[in-house]
């Protein structure tokens, strides 16, 4: 069975940069899409990026400029670049690999806070 992990997480001041990575735990064949989201406790789950099979990448207009989805095949890792953050990114934020034929891989998340 697959597994997702997210790390990278944690305390950063406003303006800090975060590298956040979601690494399966072995390759998962036929990727279609890769998301990243966010939530906060008692708040509706919020997109915030993506990375398709192809490289095409798109982002939530409240991140669009600051963070930066990419990917390493040979690890089975993607990566969400977080800079210029902001109190308002707090969230745990996790990741969700999507095969061709739609099946779902989800991770647990890692708890960004941003200090003011």
């Amino acid at each position: 069975q697959v597994h997702l992990v997210e790390s990278g997480g944690g305390l950063v001041q406003t303006g800090g940069s975060l590298r956040l990575s979601c690494a399966a735990s072995k390759t998962i064949f036929n990727i279609n899409v890769v998301n990243w989201y966010r939530q906060v406790p008692g708040k509706q789950r919020e997109w915030v990026a993506h990375i398709t099979d192809g490289g095409d990448t798109n982002y939530a207009d409240s991140v669009k400029g600051r963070f930066t989805i990419s990917r390493d095949n040979a690890k089975n890792t993607v990566y969400l670049e977080a800079n210029s953050l902001k109190p308002e990114d707090t969230a745990n934020y996790y990741c969700r690999f999507t095969t061709k034929n739609g099946y779902d891989y989800w991770g647990l998340g890692t708890q960004v806070t941003v200090s003011s």
